[in-house]
């Protein structure tokens, strides 16, 4: 009950708090169809009961907020028809058209009871949000952008933006690690969400990383292991389908989905549908090279062996006729030369008789002229010996000459001998040696 004051009339919180609840029921007696962004489920296993923060933004600033009621046995009515329609359960960030009751608690305030949701709603706005997004890439001419880029012959580095924990990164891993060919790559894992309120913001995080080192990679796969059109909203993001229009490496995605292809698949250079395929596509690029090398090895190696035994067909036939030649040409040759030994032989044997007789004939004149010469020469012999026994110096010293030395050297003249020299008298019996104590010179001889 309210009470006086000074005049005044003063409510109680509770009074307060029990009218706006009175009046709010009399006012909305039945539900309402509302829609919003569900800003977060705040689902509690336990009690099964959900309380969503539900949110309406204008040009990403909220200008509303109200939380709101979903009890359990409504849950999983809701839920059930949620995932029949959309493949998802109902999650975070995504927007809402809602069956509602306004309710009002004096304990807890004013809050929706959420009765019912129209899933077909929710993706009609995902494709509204999505057609927006390619409307306004287009209008940008970015649309293309990344397709324009140019794949390297044999992509063998890669970038992969994924979960590891990711089936999807599993079986793509699978295929490239144990392909049956033997192709190397190497590839480097970017971890990023990849469904989700914050997979935009992580992914694109992630290609800022790989921005910065893109001269160590040939290419980025984008790889998540499936999910309905809900969890797929991300990637009709506006800033996400521009980041990877304008991405300076082809992107490839493979989300794992067969239907209802997201902007980012549109604007990335490959769409692969799943990361499986997205494999197979890498291994066929090898394959568009390998095979035609191995066609061509195998052409230059059956080119060469055809060559080869050409030429070595060729080669014995020319040693056969080589061999055939050669002995036609020695047994002519041989008995070219047999024949020529033989005439060499009785020539030798002829001219060998004729010059016998010459010789015979010469070497008795010889003998006749040799004879005379030789008694000639031994008798000039006899009158040379004669000469130089007259010449031998102890003949000549027996008759009485001497030879004098200074020095010794034979003197000749008086000018070669000073005062004091010793000379040396040789003797046809001995030899005697003096002192010169004076020399003289003949006044006649100057």
């Amino acid at each position: 009950m309210s009470e006086k004051v000074n005049d005044r009339t003063i409510f109680s919180l509770s009074e307060v708090a029990l009218s706006i609840q009175k009046t709010l029921a009399e006012r909305y007696t039945s539900s309402f169809w509302i829609k919003a962004e569900m800003n977060k489920l705040n689902h509690y296993p336990q009690s099964g009961h959900c309380y969503p923060d539900l949110v309406e933004k204008i040009d990403g600033k909220i200008v509303a907020e109200m939380r709101s009621t979903i009890w359990k046995d409504d849950f999983l009515r809701i839920n059930e028809n949620f995932q029949n329609v959309l493949h998802e359960p109902l999650k975070n960030g995504i927007k809402i058209l809602f069956s509602a009751k306004i309710s009002y608690n004096p304990l807890y305030g004013l809050s929706l009871r959420i009765l019912e949701v129209d899933p077909s709603w929710s993706l009609g706005e995902l494709e509204k949000e999505k057609q927006l997004t390619i409307e306004k890439l287009r209008k940008e001419g970015l649309f293309i952008t990344n397709k324009s880029l140019i794949l390297p012959l044999l992509p063998k580095r890669i970038a992969v933006i994924s979960v590891e924990t990711s089936k999807g990164y599993a079986d793509f891993r699978n295929i490239i690690d144990n392909n049956d060919w033997g192709y190397s790559f190497f590839y480097m894992l970017f971890p990023a969400l990849l469904q989700g309120e914050n997979a935009v913001g992580s992914i694109m995080k992630q290609m800022e990383r790989i921005s910065l080192v893109k001269q160590h990679f040939d290419m980025v796969a984008i790889i998540r292991g499936g999910g309905g059109d809900i969890g797929l909203a991300c990637y009709n993001n506006y800033e996400l389908a521009k980041a990877i229009a304008l991405f300076p490496l082809p992107v490839i995605t493979g989300i794992g989905h067969s239907t209802n292809e997201t902007v980012s698949e549109m604007v990335a250079f490959r769409n692969t549908i799943t990361p499986t395929e997205l494999a197979d596509y890498l291994l066929q690029k090898f394959h568009n090279f390998s095979v035609p090398l191995r066609k061509a090895q195998d052409f230059v190696i059956d080119t060469f062996s055809r060559l080869l035994q050409n030429e070595k067909s060729a080669m014995l036939n020319l040693v056969r006729l080589f061999k055939s030649t050669t002995s036609s040409r020695l047994a002519k040759g041989k008995h070219e030369i047999n024949s020529e030994l033989k005439y060499i032989r009785q020539q030798s044997a002829y001219f060998l008789r004729r010059a016998l007789e010459k010789n015979m004939l010469m070497n008795l004149s010889l003998i006749e002229k040799s004879g005379a010469v030789i008694k000639e020469q031994w008798s000039n012999i006899a009158i040379a010996e004669k000469s130089v026994e007259l010449l031998n110096p102890m003949n000549v010293l027996n008759r009485g000459y001497s030879i004098t030395m200074v020095d010794g050297e034979i003197l000749k003249t008086v000018d070669s001998v000073r005062e004091g020299a010793i000379v040396k008298t040789i003797l046809s019996d001995g030899n005697v040696i003096s002192i010169a104590q004076s020399v003289t010179k003949n006044e006649n001889n100057g």
